[in-house]
């Protein structure tokens, strides 16, 4: 696969500057922690960066590459978009990147319909995220009674010994946004309950590639859960914009 146009550096610079597969997961660790060795095959066996291979077969990525991996997993991470939509962008770049100048613009993930996920708002920044219940407070606008009350009915889950993690931030920062209409804790048990529904269909899924010891097998259960959760989240959104038209009188 052609790297995008916008990336593309002097043979000269690209042949300096070759890194080692360990040497790529080293640079990508500090943003990404939860990269492996075992992700970065699947990417490229999934045609999203192609690092060059020497006589004995071993990888070889530039800074180019480094920089289309980052792009991949910021995509994954901060807007949950699938690879399918992900490679479409990077293809587009491609296709549009050819007499462009060599330098590194910051390429914007965009959702199917062409739209910005995440551009309103702070993105979150790692899955890694650690808050105490101050700090939760603090970042989603909750009170404390209305935090006490969504995780009395499952919606939000800390993790011993009282930690929330990025998920929990985000839905506790959805919530206090629903409540400036009106909306209460108890309004959104429907919720939590559709969600089980298709963690139940979707785990039977990912579950039977989660349980084998081959990571190639454990990194395409990942991705397949990424995929399915961002599909979900374009039909509910479809869903519902379909039942709100007559409301709309549109």
């Amino acid at each position: 696969m052609n790297e995008p146009a916008a990336f593309r550096s002097s043979g000269v610079g690209r042949a300096e500057s070759l890194m080692s597969i360990g040497e790529v997961l080293a640079q990508l660790r500090a943003d990404f922690p939860d990269v492996t060795i075992s992700k970065l095959r699947f990417l490229e066996a999934e045609g999203l960066v192609e690092p060059q291979r020497t006589a004995a077969g071993y990888r070889k990525y530039g800074w180019d590459d480094v920089a289309r991996l980052r792009f991949v997993l910021t995509a994954q991470r901060d807007q949950y978009l699938p690879l399918r939509v992900i490679r479409e962008q990077l293809a587009q770049w491609d296709a549009d990147g050819a007499a462009a100048e060599r330098s590194r613009p910051a390429l914007v993930a965009v959702g199917p319909d062409g739209e910005v996920p995440g551009r309103a708002a702070q993105p979150v920044e790692s899955a890694q995220v650690r808050l105490d219940r101050t700090e939760l407070v603090a970042r989603s606008g909750l009170d404390e009674s209305t935090l006490g009350e969504l995780e009395r009915l499952g919606l939000v889950v800390s993790d011993p010994p009282g930690w929330y993690d990025a998920d929990a931030l985000i839905i506790a920062e959805a919530v206090a946004g629903l409540a400036a209409y009106g909306f209460q804790p108890r309004h959104l048990r429907g919720f939590r309950t559709a969600a089980d529904r298709e963690v139940g269909l979707f785990a039977q899924l990912v579950a039977p590639l989660a349980r084998q010891s081959d990571p190639a097998a454990r990194a395409r259960a990942a991705e397949t859960a990424r995929e399915l959760v961002a599909l979900s989240q374009q039909l509910h959104a479809a869903l519902v914009r379909v039942g709100l038209r007559s409301t709309l009188g549109r």
